[in-house]
């Protein structure tokens, strides 16, 4: 996959009025051992728990098989024949779209009864070559869209359920639903306002849209994909003082010339820094999570927290973290929101023992610096697709 630019990925989805659960599915799995990654959108029939339950199972076999390269229609077929019948409509239905990004930076887009994935090269439209695929034998008739292309920097991928599509049917301003040119203009008419927004930004202002477009009272499932390749985003993570004291100026040193925002996490870390550069450290007396000290401040710095406490709370955020999260002004918090809104994480850890961690009375479930930013790191990478690099010292 091309270095020359981050691929990020987000979704926003908003269940039927008076639904608590989705009925569509969104999901996205980064193959390491191939450099790829698959995303999947499925929009089950109806809504609701039945909803849910095919459109799970379809995003989940289509993600899969896309893993394994198989061919575009061996997908369709085999989704297709496996989905169980509805026990009212007498139908097993449920749509799926499907972008694989290979490891050569090619990009191909599968899809089956979404409205069209639209795809913009900067703000404006651009228009890969799609193939229409009929379907044969017990699917006879059935149509899929097929593309393939050569994504460059600044482009996005965009593609929804049609419950966006649909939105605002029967309204005085859209008798015939919001329709996919809107949509589409929509999204353009964002970027060229905001030409970086963010993948996680661009996929809600459509589903907020959207919502509006029916009164606040969504009829139906609506979600939104947003695939973005951009500049790359980085962030550096330092916590925990060096193993020898001889290369504390080495950790300052990398501090000083990081490229992009800076967190440290830890008081000792805090004070080398501070002395090995000549940074003042100014303490902070807002106490916005009862459960943390509060947050520092130091030139050149963008946070500055306690560490373990916080690095432990961080990942206890990051795995509960889901689409309807909000999260508020506490160190922790402040760490994830910079964690989600950065591409590449880098992390500095010190490896020299704190002796604070072995008084018996702590929590048993403090645990090392070490195995806390690893937990870290692997929820980043599995979980919000981020590019993580770890340096011990």
């Amino acid at each position: 996959m091309s270095e020359s630019f981050y691929i990020e990925v987000d979704h926003e989805e908003k269940p039927h009025e008076g639904e608590r659960i989705c009925g569509d599915i969104f999901v996205n799995k980064r193959v390491s051992e191939e450099n790829r990654i698959v995303t999947v959108l499925s929009d089950g029939l109806g809504h609701g728990v039945k909803a849910n339950i095919l459109a799970t199972l379809t995003s989940s076999m289509a993600l899969n098989f896309a893993i394994e390269h198989k061919d575009p229609v061996r997908i369709a077929e085999v989704i297709m024949n496996t989905l169980p019948i509805d026990d009212e409509r007498k139908i097993s239905y449920a749509t799926f779209t499907i972008v694989d990004i290979e490891s050569n930076g090619e990009v191909s887009i599968l899809e089956y009864d979404n409205p069209q994935t639209f795809v913009m090269r900067g703000s404006e439209m651009y228009m890969p070559e799609w193939q229409c695929i009929l379907m044969e034998g017990e699917n006879r008739g059935k149509e899929l869209r097929y593309c393939r292309f050569k994504p460059k920097k600044e482009d996005r991928i965009i593609f929804a359920s049609d419950g966006v599509t649909q939105s605002g049917l029967g309204s005085d301003a859209y008798p015939l639903g919001w329709g996919e040119e809107n949509w589409q203009e929509f999204a353009k008419t964002t970027v060229e306002h905001e030409p970086g927004i963010s993948a996680s930004k661009l996929c809600r202002r459509v589903v907020a849209r959207a919502a509006k477009n029916d009164g606040f009272v969504s009829k139906d499932d609506t979600s939104c994909g947003v695939i973005y390749f951009r500049e790359p985003r980085k962030l550096l993570i330092c916590t925990g003082p060096p193993f020898q004291k001889e290369n504390d100026i080495k950790l300052a040193e990398a501090v000083k010339n990081f490229k992009g925002k800076k967190i440290i996490s830890g008081a000792t870390t805090a004070d080398i820094i501070s002395r090995e550069l000549g940074y003042e450290i100014e303490d902070g007396f807002e106490f916005d999570d009862p459960d943390l000290p509060p947050i520092s401040y130091m030139e050149g710095i963008d946070l500055l927290t306690e560490g373990i406490l916080t690095l432990s709370k961080v990942s206890e955020l990051l795995k509960k973290y889901d689409n309807k999260t909000t999260l508020g002004k506490g160190p922790a918090d402040q760490i994830v929101k910079m964690l989600r809104e950065s591409d590449e994480v880098n992390f500095i850890i010190g490896t020299r023992i704190n002796i604070a961690h072995q008084d018996p009375n702590l929590p048993v479930e403090l645990e090392i610096r070490r195995t806390v930013v690893k937990r870290i790191a692997s929820l980043l990478e599995d979980k919000f697709l981020k590019k993580v690099n770890i340096q011990f010292i």
